[in-house]
């Protein structure tokens, strides 16, 4: 016991050093949270000695299924699992909070957007491993995972089953509302703003596009994890390769200001606002309402790779690496090189109203507009799919925490709640709650970072492990060939 406590001190003293490190920002001070949120990541990264580096090249075989085994067992295939997670996270993260980290900030805030993607890589790997761990196939089929299950058993295991199992109640509930909130009913509301903007019938029937919304998300949800990964397998890349695509037709048409982009990220990178503006970016819409927008550390997507088909934790731990990647490292610094070219950050410019009133996403179309007459229709529609893929994944979350709060036989219960408040949230005014929900959601991060630290020395062993038997050849022996 003493050991334990003498460890949680010296955790909390890392925290400690960074709170008086980064806590103040031009007389800003950054939330414990968000230092809670790096204090880990930069733990996990040495910890696993820069496993979000060294890799990527056997992260990227594993989902083209290079080492599937017969001993593999899960419901979702590994890429299943990594698009469902990704559909929870690529979205409006990356339009609006990176247009207001660099309206804010200044362009320097990207840097620290691509620190605290690569940081947030560790995280998930940590917490993916662990899930797939301490998973466990219930009796009607579905399987139960994430920080629900590691902090519970997996605490238990060190001897502390009471500390674990409050720390997974906490936990669940945090996630509920999350779920219902940022995941349901923000989402809804932006992508009625979006489209009642190029559909002025939606304008003024809303309820008609609440229950459109609701009875797609509901065709998906009802039929469970695998339906939702179906689903997110063929929307995830489609959304990923047409904001991409775009984003990369106007930075070619700007190839000769490319140099001069990045010159002036690295320049002010180091300036006190452009740190400040780094945590905006990595934040959505500020503290109030934040959720990182790769989820990482805060224990969301072990729910969604739960149920992937592997043999070894780690396995899938390692896939996970790329949702911060491709969520935050690549996408995220795509839109803010796009920003920063077409001058819309510009303070005194003429987009200075968007900037002021925080309208990030407006701002990332107009950026996108200046080269692409057209993109803001395609970037409504986009707005309105990646809402769409957030609800189906982040419905799931929240149904298996009520499950594992509830039991199974009243999850149709949640899934009828979520689709109500889809409906409502078109003609009601809900700032309140998705402010509250939002704080819930980075909540999530207490227990969870607090778990993955007690539980950092078997993640380590694990792949230590691994990484064993990947060099003396014994994982390529029983791949299946």
């Amino acid at each position: 016991m003493s050991e334990f406590f003498s460890n949680i001190n010296s955790f909390l003293e890392m925290v400690l050093f960074f709170d008086i490190l980064f806590g103040t920002v031009e007389g800003v001070n950054l939330p414990f949270l968000v230092v809670w949120l790096i204090t880990g990541g930069v733990y996990l990264t040495f910890l696993t000695k820069f496993i979000n580096l060294r890799m990527l090249r056997h992260s990227f075989n594993i989902i083209r299924g290079r080492y599937n085994t017969v001993d593999d067992v899960g419901l979702i295939s590994s890429f299943g699992a990594l698009t469902t997670a990704l559909s929870a996270t690529v979205g409006l993260g990356n339009i609006a909070g990176v247009a207001l980290a660099v309206s804010i900030g200044g362009p320097g805030a990207t840097l620290w957007m691509i620190v605290a993607g690569f940081l947030g890589m560790s995280l998930k790997f940590t917490e993916v491993t662990l899930s797939i761990q301490y998973r466990e196939f219930l009796k009607d089929g579905t399987v139960m995972g994430g920080a629900m299950e590691y902090l519970s058993k997996g605490l238990a295991k060190k001897g502390y089953p009471s500390f674990g199992k409050v720390l997974a109640i906490v936990f669940a509930i945090l996630m509920i509302g999350g779920a219902i909130g940022g995941g349901n009913i923000f989402q809804v509301s932006q992508a009625y703003s979006a489209i009642s903007h190029e559909v002025p019938y939606f304008a003024d029937n809303p309820l008609i596009f609440g229950f459109i919304l609701a009875g797609l998300t509901g065709t998906v949800i009802i039929g469970g994890v695998r339906r939702i990964a179906h689903i997110t397998e063929t929307l995830v890349p489609i959304m990923a390769i047409l904001y991409i695509s775009a984003s990369l037709w106007i930075l070619g048409s700007n190839f000769d200001k490319i140099d001069d982009a990045f010159s002036l990220i690295f320049h002010e990178a180091f300036s006190s606002s452009a740190v400040y503006g780094g945590m905006i970016g990595a934040i959505v819409s500020g503290f109030q309402r934040a959720v990182f927008s790769s989820e990482a550390g805060i224990g969301s997507s072990p729910v969604a790779h739960a149920p992937a088909i592997t043999k070894y934790p780690v396995r899938q731990g390692l896939v996970a690496l790329y949702e911060p990647f491709v969520d935050t490292v690549i996408i995220c610094t795509l839109t803010a090189l796009v920003i920063i070219i077409t001058g819309v950050y510009e303070p005194g410019g003429a987009y200075a109203g968007l900037i002021a009133a925080k309208e990030g996403a407006a701002l990332t179309s107009a950026a996108y507009g200046t080269v692409i007459s057209w993109f803001p229709t395609v970037l409504s529609v986009s707005i309105f799919l990646f809402a769409f893929s957030t609800m189906i994944s982040w419905s799931y979350y929240g149904e298996r925490a009520w499950v594992y709060l509830f039991g199974s036989k009243f999850s149709i219960v949640y899934k009828l709640m979520f689709l109500s408040l889809s409906v409502i949230a078109t003609v009601v005014s809900t700032g309140i709650m998705v402010d509250f929900s939002f704080m819930l959601m980075l909540a999530m991060a207490l227990p969870n970072i607090l778990g993955l630290f007690i539980l950092s020395g078997e993640v380590k062993r694990l792949l230590e492990d691994y990484m064993s038997k990947l060099k003396s050849g014994e994982l390529d022996e029983e791949a299946i060939r």
